[in-house]
């Protein structure tokens, strides 16, 4: 038997650091994610390779399922591996009834984007997990890794949401983009990905009134969404992007790397790493080739 799952990847487009403190945020699954391929075996292994976007094994393990029966930790020198084994404990955890087979599995991931782009290659692996094990994913997600979840409702959505923890339960609305302009809307690669955990802890460590914060984004929020042109989009994401640098007492992006461009910039996540956002036709996007970033993508070629 050969099940299939699949996952849309993330980006954040409002609500970075704050959406952990119950921000409304603006997040949009994109037309990359991963694939997840679930063959049964008689041998009572998991038998699991990973493939990159170049159809590349990056990664192979073999597990032996009686391993998840016990709670012992897997013991391995490989973080990857821990990481794996902890994600299906978890799962087995939420439903004890997962892995409980005299069978085993062969089973296949593949990325459809870089690992390097930061567009979600742990979130989406997770929720492939959580719906072969028919387990709650936003569940799955604290159980293991923890985070708001947007990442998780991106990969279930094929629609922007707006996401918003409220009383540390994900609110997830789907919605509709009645942007005209998003011709003029673009992203670029930084040529690195971003530790999120390191700036997590960044943002964790400020001193700031996080009522007023998580108020102050969320209006950001919404005036992104109302934009009615590309100036007003503008204003929005050259505000918002103000405002996390006064928490966070970081140079903006545009201020580190790109003074003289005329159009806004906006970090999308964890800021110092994978995408921006930047408004601008196709004719800007020499300026950031000239600057050594080759990858650039077309808003409307990104978004679900």
């Amino acid at each position: 038997m050969t099940e299939t799952f699949y996952s849309n990847g993330k980006l954040l487009l409002t609500g970075e650091y704050l959406v952990l403190d119950g921000a409304k945020a603006l997040a949009i699954p994109t037309r990359f994610g991963q694939s997840m391929v679930i063959e049964t075996i008689a041998e009572n292994n998991i038998y699991w390779q990973s493939k990159n976007d170049k159809d590349t094994i990056w990664f192979k393990a073999v597990l032996n399922i009686k391993n998840f029966e016990s709670s012992k930790k897997l013991k391995s020198n490989n973080e990857i591996t821990n990481k794996l084994f902890k994600i299906l404990s978890s799962a087995k955890k939420l439903n004890p009834n997962f892995l409980s087979t005299e069978n085993g599995f062969k089973i296949t991931t593949e990325l459809d984007f870089p690992r390097d782009w930061g567009l979600g290659s742990s979130s989406t692996l997770i929720n492939n997990i959580a719906q072969w094990a028919q387990v709650d994913a936003q569940t799955l997600l604290q159980e293991s890794f923890g985070g708001s979840g947007y990442d998780i409702a991106c990969a279930q959505n094929n629609n922007p949401i707006l996401f918003q923890l409220q009383n540390s339960t994900p609110k997830i609305e789907p919605i509709k983009l009645d942007w005209d302009f998003t011709n003029v809307l673009f992203f670029v690669y930084l040529n690195k990905k971003q530790d999120s955990k390191k700036g997590i802890q960044l943002y964790r460590n400020a001193s700031f009134s996080k009522v007023e914060a998580v108020s102050q984004i969320s209006k950001f929020t919404d005036s992104l969404l109302l934009s009615d042109s590309v100036s007003a989009f503008e204003n929005t994401i050259e505000k918002h992007e103000a405002y996390i640098s006064k928490i966070l007492k970081l140079q903006t992006v545009k201020e580190l790397h790109f003074s003289d461009y005329q159009g806004a910039i906006k970090s999308l996540g964890a800021w110092g790493g994978d995408f921006i956002l930047a408004t601008g036709d196709k004719s800007n996007w020499e300026y950031f080739r000239k600057k050594g970033y080759k990858t650039i993508i077309a808003f409307d070629d990104m978004v679900l």
